[in-house]
């Protein structure tokens, strides 16, 4: 990717997520004319983090015109204006970026931003614990243990109750309050209280770790008279890839004759993970195209590493978004896989994200991006081979039961093995069929 990837000093990492860009680059200050004094008057100054955000918008946003707004008048205003807290100047960055009428184009407060980039990196600095509330008593509850962590290591287990962090009751506590206070620097210590049936209550003193977050699972599932690898990615982050291969490369060591992937609920992510990830399905073809506001185009392609031409069907949903989209779209275009489920989100915009010098964050659409045939899926989707709607009662089970996707009680799962039988009968590759509907 030429552009992109020729500018690495200023932007180390594109996203492509239907939420929001989450991964930290390096900020490069501009300025325009002579504003090197006003800079160093502004260092110290929430006014600072103002301007850095109308700079960065002015050099990166993809519309030029900046939805039709006077820009440069803007900052004029921006700048005139006292800022006496971060707080104001964070509501005014909010109401200047309002203006350009982009719900992908936003500011993040340094909490914010801190939790947004370890989503996309892939890590976290914790005790690697996954939380659920119980519906029934309505405690924090271990989901399970991450592999190799503090916690698998200290013996947790899923079904623990978790009483306490470091001495403060979790009573009434929300997941996202729990995991605030469970995060922390790495190599201190965390005091955990917790209650298990058969144990009573007890308590346990961990040591933070860097923790890699898992985006994909898999299993190997013997469907009639032929093995499927079934493959869920929930996210694209910069373990995605490297977690993707492994996937790929276990299934097939088990012999596995045909894979089902699943992107339904997957937000996006990174980019250049998205076109690694293709490029392990595809040995040829375009992937992704992506046009600038100059409109200079870079095209991404398979570059014959592909580690399988198995027979492949792609689950997809409303909320696959963004990277999701490529990746899906590539494959489909390709002929490389056959698409199940309903239309896709539709975001067809690439985002970079800059760290700022208070350590709050920015998000920035730098492009539009395409399917190789050229389609923009902006507000409508990839629209499936398969179509499958399914009702509400059957959308809370799925939501409900997360063990239910790629089991016989997911109907979309059922579709790929069918599509998926015939194809290992017919001894090619899955091929993109003619649209059907079912219903």
């Amino acid at each position: 990717m030429s552009k992109f990837c020729g500018n690495l000093s200023l932007v180390t990492k594109l996203l492509c997520t239907g939420a929001i860009a989450t991964t930290a680059t390096s900020f490069c200050w501009l300025t325009l004319g002579n504003d090197l004094q006003a800079h160093a008057t502004l260092k110290d100054n929430p006014k600072a983090v103002v301007d850095e955000v109308w700079q960065i918008i002015n050099r990166e946003y993809v519309d030029g015109t900046f939805n039709r707004s006077n820009w440069l008048q803007l900052r004029q205003e921006l700048l005139s204006q006292e800022y006496t807290s971060n707080e104001q100047a964070y509501t005014a960055i909010r109401t200047a970026l309002e203006k350009l009428g982009d719900p992908y184009t936003r500011f993040m407060e340094p909490e914010q931003f801190k939790s947004l980039t370890s989503q996309t990196t892939g890590e976290l600095s914790g005790v690697g614990i996954r939380l659920a509330v119980d519906s029934a008593t309505k405690t924090l509850t271990i989901v399970e243990p991450m592999a190799n962590s503090p916690a698998e290591k200290a013996g947790i287990k899923p079904g623990d109750k978790l009483l306490a962090i470091d001495g403060k009751s979790t009573r009434g506590m929300s997941i996202e309050q729990a995991s605030i206070l469970i995060r922390g620097e790495v190599g201190t210590k965390i005091s955990l209280k917790l209650s298990r049936a058969e144990k009573g209550d007890f308590e346990l003193k961990l040591t933070r770790a860097q923790i890699e977050l898992p985006s994909v699972r898999y299993t190997l599932n013997q469907e009639g008279n032929i093995k499927v690898g079934y493959i869920y990615l929930s996210e694209f982050n910069s373990h995605s890839p490297d977690q993707m291969r492994k996937a790929i490369q276990a299934l097939k060591r088990q012999k596995a004759q045909a894979f089902v992937l699943d992107l339904r609920e997957n937000p996006g992510g990174l980019l250049l993970s998205s076109i690694e990830i293709a490029r392990m399905w595809l040995d040829t073809g375009s992937i992704v195209r992506t046009v600038d506001r100059k409109g200079e185009n870079d095209e991404f392609k398979a570059n014959r590493t592909a580690l399988t031409q198995l027979p492949l069907a792609v689950l997809v949903n409303g909320d696959s978004a963004s990277a999701s989209e490529i990746l899906a779209g590539a494959l489909q275009d390709n002929k490389r896989a056959t698409i199940i489920g309903t239309e896709t989100f539709g975001k067809a915009l690439v985002q970079s994200v800059h760290d700022l010098s208070d350590g709050s964050g920015l998000a920035v659409t730098v492009a539009h991006y395409y399917t190789p045939k050229g389609t923009d899926i902006g507000h409508k989707g990839v629209s499936p081979d398969i179509h499958i709607n399914i009702s509400k009662e059957q959308q809370f089970q799925l939501s409900a039961r997360s063990n239910w996707f790629g089991s016989p009680q997911d109907p979309l799962y059922t579709k790929a093995i069918a599509v998926l039988q015939s194809d290992v009968t017919q001894g090619a590759p899955s091929r993109s069929p003619s649209p059907v509907s079912v219903r």
